[in-house]
């Protein structure tokens, strides 16, 4: 096994870490993600030390030894260390003196003690993360596998090495990290503790938003963030930390009509979204495109199920949920806020004759947001018929077309009014006041309208125009 492993020290940072080892004299292993990933065919340049001993000081004379102006980063409240090692890239080594660890019941922070690598191991989430390779003298490349987790990688299967309801009740943000894993690597997670998630699901509260945010969006960042989702619905977390998210599930029917499940719609979107796209606010987009239909669904004799102006509400609402999930509220926000607004807006263009003030007003509304605009609404197209599918994307190609047209022609991408407030103010000798903006915006729908180009000459002649008929004249 030595053999077998000892492979992946072979790289320049090893190097100077396995003299240092040498000399600091106290046994040390590379843990965690590093050995995972490595066994895994996982490309990464993160690696976890632990030393029996102080993590500190292995770091310490490790960047001496490394030279070249490197440093280890000390954080000596938590008795940890980072040095920066680079040759064609760029590594990043932790260190950290073996620990054990015990919770209280109302907090995720643990109690730590020095321990051995027994602890340490002990201590850790999953079995595929309790693998360790030795960097001491006597055994190099030794695997340490005290739990099984190399069968568990071969087996794609996420599993504790201690109790899982210990697991996830002392640190309960091990149970998104469970479903994060499981989402990443397509791994299956063990059925006892997949119940055992079920069983400390409210746990999840204790946890700071931040922290679930954290988790929640790299299973978003995922291949496939369907898989994910799933998983959280069915553990009953997504309830707690996402319920507007849940309300999207279910299909009702009435007098034989019904309307199709918008959980699973909205997942087939995000998965459509990532297999284009690594943006994590468009990603957002998708999830939240549709988040209204429950509140604004309403079922019509004539018609059936409709969801009447969901992208207003739902565009309200995404404020409200990024200042409640505790995300920025930014231009991220922003962006997100914008797209569940216009989604609809390239669907509706490609369904009838595109004309070229439609194009003009979706261009001055989406900004330089209109490509990925495009790509939200390409993957709303979920229909299982594949006639349909082809009709919808071959017309939101002419849409494209057309957009690309428009924009070389009119240049409507945030677009700025070719007369100002000033201007209007300074030819007709007024002060601020309602008829500038009543110009201004005859102005702006004149041009979107296409009755006059997106330049200086011809607004000027419609503002002198306008102001007349408002009974202003020039000075």
């Amino acid at each position: 096994m030595k053999q077998q492993f000892s492979q992946y020290l072979e790289y320049t940072v090893f190097k100077t870490l396995i003299e240092a080892v040498k000399e600091y004299d106290h046994p040390a292993y590379v843990v965690g993600g590093y050995v995972r990933d490595k066994i895994l065919g996982r490309q990464t340049k993160d690696i976890d030390i632990v030393v029996i001993g102080s993590g500190i000081d292995l770091a310490e004379a490790y960047a001496a030894k490394v030279g070249l102006g490197a440093k280890a980063k000390v954080f000596k409240n938590f008795g940890t260390a980072m040095v920066r090692f680079r040759d064609q890239d760029e590594w990043i080594v932790e260190f950290v003196g073996a620990r054990k660890e015990s919770y209280r019941a109302d907090s995720r922070k643990p109690i730590v003690e020095d321990g051995s690598l027994e602890d340490d191991q002990d201590r850790r989430d999953f079995t595929i993360n309790t693998l360790a390779l030795s960097l001491n003298k006597s055994d190099l490349g030794r695997l340490l596998d005290p739990f099984g987790g190399y069968k568990d990688l071969e087996a794609g299967l996420i599993r504790t090495p201690l109790d899982p309801d210990r697991t996830y009740s002392d640190d309960p943000l091990r149970m998104m990290r469970a479903i994060r894993f499981a989402t990443q690597l397509n791994f299956v997670i063990e059925k006892e503790s997949f119940e055992a998630i079920r069983r400390n699901a409210e746990r999840i509260t204790i946890i700071s938003r931040e922290r679930i945010n954290d988790e929640l969006e790299k299973i978003i960042m995922t291949p496939k963030p369907s898989i994910g989702f799933k998983l959280l619905f069915d553990s009953g977390l997504l309830k707690i930390i996402f319920p507007e998210f849940v309300a999207l599930k279910g299909a009702e029917y009435i007098e034989g009509k019904g309307h199709k499940d918008n959980f699973h719609h909205t997942l087939q979107v995000l998965d459509n979204v990532a297999d284009k796209s690594d943006n994590l606010w468009l990603r957002w987009g998708a999830l939240l495109h549709d988040i209204a239909k429950p509140v604004t669904k309403k079922f019509e004799p004539e018609t059936g199920w409709t969801f009447h102006a969901h992208e207003f509400i739902g565009a309200k609402m995404v404020p409200k949920l990024f200042h409640r999930m505790k995300m920025p509220t930014d231009e991220r926000m922003r962006f997100v806020q914008k797209l569940v607004l216009l989604h609809l807006r390239p669907i509706v263009l490609s369904q009838e004759v595109v004309t070229d003030s439609a194009v003009r007003r979706l261009l001055f509304d989406a900004g330089d947001d209109i490509d990925d605009l495009m790509s939200l609404c390409e993957a709303d197209i979920t229909s299982k018929n594949p006639e349909k599918v082809q009709r919808y994307l071959k017309n939101f190609e002419l849409v494209r077309q057309k957009l690309v047209e428009v924009e070389q022609q009119d240049k409507l991408r945030n677009w700025q009014p070719p007369i100002s407030g000033e201007m209007i103010m300074e030819t007709f000798g007024i002060p601020p006041g309602k008829e500038i903006g009543v110009i201004k915006n005859a102005i702006r729908e004149a041009i979107l309208d296409g009755i006059i180009h997106n330049e200086f000459e011809e607004a000027y002649e419609l503002m002198v125009k306008e102001g007349e008929k408002l009974g202003l004249k020039k000075c």
